[in-house]
C-alpha cells in the first residue's frame, strides 16, 4: 500500500485514500496479528465510487414577485446514485406554504408576504450534500420588521438605531414607541408614546426621560399599504446627573398634527424635461419644511428622487429621463420630524419624447423678455428693408421720367 501515491495506513489499521480513482475499485480484507500470530482475516468489503452531487440548473440570486402571483425556482442536480433535492427557508421553523414539482423547481401558488426571504436548494446522495441559495423579494406588501434595534443610554435620553427591513415595494417611514416600566402602573396598561422618524433616518434621539427608570423602545415600519410588524422591545435605563439636585422634567404634552397629502399632483412634457406641478396640503396644523419627490420605473420599487423641494415651490422640473420608458411619480408633505402620505400618482411615458433637448433649441430655451426683444428686432429690420426698397424704387422711377421728358423737348426745338 505504502507504493501507492496518496495512500497510507493509520495507527489504528485504517487505509486512507487520498484521491479516488479506479485504482481503489476492489475486494479489501483485513488481518490483525501480533507475535502469537493471528486469528484469520476480516471479511471482504468491496470498494465502489459513487459521484457526488453536482447542480445542473441553479437558481438566480434574487427574484421579485408581486404578491399573489405564481413564482416558479428551478433547482436540478446530478450524481451517483442521483441525488434527491430538497428546499428549505432559511431561519424559518413552521410550515412555509410552498411546493416543490417533479423536477424539483419550487413553486409558490400563490406568494404571500412570509415567503419573503432566504430559500436554500439541497442536493444529497450517500456521497454528500451540496447546497445553494436564493432571495425571494416579495412586493406590494406592508414593511417588514426592522432588524438590530439597540439602544444607547444618555443623560436622560437615549439613542435609538436599527435596520431597516424590506419595504413591500413601496417608500417606507419609521416610528419610534416607548413607555416607561413602573412597578405599580396607575392602569391595567401602559401607554406607549410614539415618535416619528425623519424620513432617511435609521436612528432617533429620544429626550426628556426620567433618569434611572427602565424604558421600553421598539421600532415600527409603515408604508402606503399600512404597518409592518413591532420590532423587537428593548429594554433600557437612562443615565441621570451625577447629582441627585435636578428638578424633575414636566411631562410631555402630546400635541395632535393634521397633515394631508399634496393634491392635484399633474404631469406635462416640455423641452427640457417633464415639469411636474402641485397644490399645498389642504390641512397641515405645523408648519411645512418642504416636500420629497418619490419615482418609481416600470415594476420596480419606489425611490426617493429629491428630498429637498423647498416649502413654498409648487412644481418642480425633471430631467433626464431615459427614453421610450414608463415613469410613475408622487409627492410627500413634510413638516417638522412629520411626514404625511403620498400624493395621487402621475404616470408619464417618455415614448417618443425627447428627452435631451438639442442646442438648436435655442427659442425654447431663451427667457421670453430675451425671445420678444429678438423677434422684435428681426421684424422692425424687415419693415425698414422692405420700405428702403420702396423708395429706391419710387426715386429711381421719377428720375427715368425726368430725363425721358428732356429727351421729348429736345427733339421739338428746330
Amino acid at each position: 500500500i505504502s507504493q501507492l501515491p496518496g495512500w497510507s495506513t493509520r495507527p489504528d489499521g485504517s487505509i486512507v485514500i487520498a484521491m479516488g480513482n479506479d485504482d481503489a475499485l476492489g475486494v479489501y480484507t483485513c488481518t490483525p496479528y501480533n507475535s502469537y500470530g493471528t486469528a484469520g482475516e476480516s471479511r471482504p468489503t468491496r470498494v465502489l465510487l459513487k459521484d457526488p452531487p453536482a447542480f445542473t440548473v441553479r437558481p438566480k440570486e434574487e427574484y421579485f414577485q408581486e404578491v399573489g402571483r405564481e413564482l416558479v425556482i428551478p433547482c436540478a442536480a446530478h450524481g451517483d446514485p442521483p441525488p434527491t433535492v430538497t428546499w428549505l427557508k432559511v431561519g424559518s421553523m413552521g410550515k412555509s406554504g410552498a411546493q416543490v414539482d417533479g423536477n424539483s423547481s419550487l413553486i409558490f401558488r400563490p406568494l404571500v408576504k412570509e415567503q419573503h426571504g432566504v430559500w436554500e436548494c439541497t442536493a444529497t446522495n450517500l456521497v454528500a450534500s451540496v447546497s445553494t441559495t436564493t432571495s425571494v423579494h416579495v412586493l406590494g406588501t406592508s414593511p417588514h420588521a426592522v432588524t438590530n434595534v439597540s439602544v444607547l443610554p444618555l443623560l436622560l435620553a437615549a439613542n435609538i438605531s436599527w435596520e431597516p427591513g424590506f419595504d413591500g415595494g413601496y417608500f417606507q417611514r419609521f416610528s419610534v414607541w416607548y413607555t416607561p416600566l413602573v412597578k405599580h402602573p396607575p392602569r391595567a396598561h401602559h401607554d406607549w408614546v410614539s415618535l416619528s422618524v425623519p424620513v432617511g433616518a435609521q436612528h432617533l434621539l429620544v429626550e426628556n426621560l426620567q433618569p434611572d427608570l427602565s424604558y421600553q423602545f421598539s421600532v415600527l415600519a409603515q408604508n402606503k399599504l399600512g404597518s409592518g410588524p413591532f420590532s423587537q422591545i428593548v429594554t433600557s435605563v437612562p443615565r441621570g446627573f451625577p447629582v441627585t439636585t435636578v428638578p424633575p422634567e414636566p411631562p410631555a404634552m402630546t400635541m395632535r398634527v393634521f397633515l394631508s397629502p399634496p393634491q392635484a399632483l399633474t404631469a406635462n412634457e416640455t423641452v427640457r424635461g417633464v415639469l411636474l406641478q402641485w397644490e399645498p396640503p389642504a390641512q397641515f396644523s405645523v408648519a411645512l419644511s418642504g416636500y420629497a419627490l418619490e419615482l418609481r420605473q416600470g415594476k420596480g420599487g419606489w425611490e426617493v428622487l429629491d428630498r429637498s423641494i423647498p416649502s413654498t415651490k409648487t412644481q418642480v422640473l425633471v430631467p433626464g429621463l431615459i427614453k421610450d420608458a414608463f415613469y410613475e411619480f408622487r409627492l410627500v408633505a413634510f413638516a417638522g420630524s412629520y411626514i404625511s402620505d403620498p400624493s395621487n400618482t402621475v404616470n408619464v411615458s417618455t415614448a417618443g419624447m425627447e428627452v435631451y433637448p438639442s442646442r438648436t433649441q435655442l427659442p425654447e430655451l431663451l427667457p421670453q423678455p430675451v425671445l420678444a426683444g429678438v423677434i422684435g428686432g428681426i421684424c422692425f429690420l424687415s419693415v425698414a428693408i422692405i420700405f428702403s426698397t420702396m423708395a429706391a424704387c419710387i426715386m429711381n422711377r421719377r428720375r427715368a421720367a425726368r430725363i425721358q421728358k428732356r429727351r421729348q423737348g429736345r427733339s421739338l426745338l428746330p
